[in-house]
């Protein structure tokens, strides 16, 4: 598969990843403490039971919420899909979703 093949068809999938998250509420909330343990487990358990899962994220200072939703993913083993605002959509490998692997 060529490089640009692959990049179109995973970017479908991030688009049909982004769609089906449109309809959800975050159902983890980043608090003050930001990216703590408690917080990793909730995101991997609520991994293990659906392929997508929306993030609300803290007001930071530093105004960089795409690192910190990177460094959720990467500790919860997930792919960041997106991150809109103060919201993260993260997601993990399921046979029945396409275009999400984890990194």
């Amino acid at each position: 598969m060529t490089g640009k093949v692959r990049l179109m068809t995973e970017r479908r999938g991030d688009r049909e990843l982004r769609a089906e998250a449109q309809s959800l509420r975050p159902t983890v909330l980043v608090g003050r403490d930001g990216v703590t343990e408690e917080v990793v487990s909730e995101v991997t358990r609520q991994l293990k039971a659906r392929e997508v899962v929306k993030v609300r994220l803290p007001e930071t200072p530093s105004g960089d919420r795409k690192a910190l939703a990177r460094g959720l993913a990467e500790r919860a083993s997930a792919r960041l899909v997106e991150v809109r605002g103060r919201t993260a959509v993260l997601c993990r490998e399921r046979s029945s979703i396409k275009g999400c692997d984890e990194e």
